[in-house]
Parts: C-alpha cells; sequence; structure tokens
C-alpha cells in the first residue's frame, strides 16, 4: 500500500509553489554565474596567488606547507557563496578548482611528494636480482634437458 502511495505522489503533477521554488532557485542560480565567477578570481584567487608567490614553488606539492593557503582559498569562496546568496558547491567552484589544480598542482603526486626516481643503489639491486634469477634457472632448466638419465 505505501509502496503504491510513493508511485502514485511520483506521478503526481508538481503542485504550483513547488514549481515556482524550482524556477527561483534555477534563476538564483543562473544569476549567481557571472558575479559569483568574478568575485571569487578577483578576491579569492588574487589574495591565493600572492600568498603562493611568497611559498617557493618547490614548496607547492608539500601539503604541510599548502594546507593552509587551500583552505583560506575553500572557505573564501564559500563566504563569497554565502554572501551572495549563491549555491555553494557549484559547478563554477568545481571549475574554478580545477584551474586551480591544473595550474599549481599539476606536477604533484596524490601523496603530496614530488616524483623521483630512486638512488641508484636502491633501483640496482631491484634491477639486477631478477635478471640473474632469470638467467640461473634457464641455466638450470638447460642443464637439467642435457641429463636425460634419471628421467622416465
Amino acid at each position: 500500500m505505501m509502496k503504491m502511495m510513493m508511485m502514485a505522489s511520483c506521478l503526481a503533477p508538481i503542485p504550483l509553489p513547488l514549481f515556482f521554488i524550482a524556477v527561483y532557485c534555477f534563476t538564483l542560480s543562473q544569476a549567481c554565474s557571472s558575479t559569483y565567477e568574478y568575485a571569487i578570481e578577483e578576491f579569492c584567487l588574487a589574495r591565493f596567488k600572492l600568498d603562493m608567490e611568497v611559498l617557493d614553488q618547490h614548496h607547492w606539492c608539500n601539503w604541510e606547507d599548502t594546507v593552509e593557503l587551500y583552505g583560506e582559498l575553500t572557505n573564501c569562496t564559500y563566504l563569497v557563496a554565502l554572501k551572495m546568496n549563491c549555491f555553494w558547491p557549484n559547478r563554477l567552484v568545481d571549475e574554478f578548482f580545477i584551474q586551480v589544480h591544473r595550474h599549481y598542482f599539476h606536477d604533484c603526486s596524490l601523496t603530496g611528494r614530488l616524483l623521483r626516481d630512486p638512488p641508484n643503489r636502491v633501483l640496482g639491486p631491484f634491477i639486477v636480482v631478477p635478471v640473474l634469477i632469470t638467467l640461473l634457472m634457464t641455466a638450470l632448466v638447460v642443464w637439467r634437458s642435457k641429463r636425460s638419465e634419471g628421467i622416465v
């Protein structure tokens, strides 16, 4: 019975006040596009750029050095959205942070450390040992195949 009532409510026409609320929210979110985008670029991104310029570029991938700046940037986008009566997070915030990541954090790994090759003293054994085992196993197979005695 409950299931049928739920299906009936889904199939029922949308009440007029709910329709106006949906249109209002859609209009509000669309009205925020250009002004909100401009505001977060002028207020939030401008300060973030200045803060990142002070920080040495080699430290951009170090999460301990950038977490406070990144948190301030996030809070700034939230506060601007709150002041402008915009929804947060939204599509513009997502695109904004994607651009920030492409510019500042594109060379960073997921752990926050720069990727680089290990030193030769570490890398060498990982190369030499498998090569030697392969050669040893090949020699063992050839030696056993030449000794036909004892094979049934």
